[in-house]
């Protein structure tokens, strides 16, 4: 029987706000972030970004409810919390620059 290989990781850049994950050969334009990842971990990556775009689109239809306020509402807060595990998943898997960069944006919390 034999064991196991790791599974291989691969360079990827995001761009968080338009939820893209680039190839090196792919990359044309600008990127934000730069991780290394096994391809189950982009997939988790992906579905991360899914359920942001589940979050944003509640948050979206809340917006049209003027006497609700942002920090009283539960999409809003699901959206919040999408995009800190977004984050804390692109700290993990990033480059020491990466890294550094999430850090300086103070999103990652306590």
């Amino acid at each position: 029987m034999q064991a196991e290989t790791p599974a291989e990781k691969k360079t990827y850049y995001v761009t968080v706000g338009s939820a893209e994950i680039l190839e090196p050969e792919d990359v044309i334009g600008n990127f934000e972030l730069e991780i290394v990842a096994t391809e189950d971990e982009i997939d988790q990556l992906e579905e991360l970004f899914d359920d942001r775009l589940v979050s944003e689109e509640a948050s979206a239809v809340r917006a049209h409810i003027p006497f609700r306020e942002y920090h009283h509402d539960e999409p809003n807060d699901e959206y919040d919390r999408s995009l800190s595990q977004i984050y804390k998943l692109l700290h993990q898997l990033g480059t020491p620059e990466t890294k550094k960069h999430i850090e300086q944006m103070n999103v990652l919390g306590q």
